[in-house]
């Protein structure tokens, strides 16, 4: 088994890593946010009021 191969390898622990990992924390955020929550667009609101534009 060459170095190339244990990067391989390492590389395929990562990101079998990061999968879990944002499986968990999808799972988390489903259960900690309401779904309305989640899907508001508060920042848009808020753009709305402090920004003005004005047409020349």
């Amino acid at each position: 088994m060459d170095l190339w191969n244990i990067f391989e390898y390492a590389a395929w622990g990562i990101s079998g890593l990061l999968l879990l990992w944002m499986l968990f924390d999808a799972v988390q955020v489903n259960r900690d946010f309401s779904e309305e929550l989640l899907t508001s667009s508060r920042e848009g609101e808020l753009e709305d009021t402090t920004e003005k534009h004005e047409l020349t």
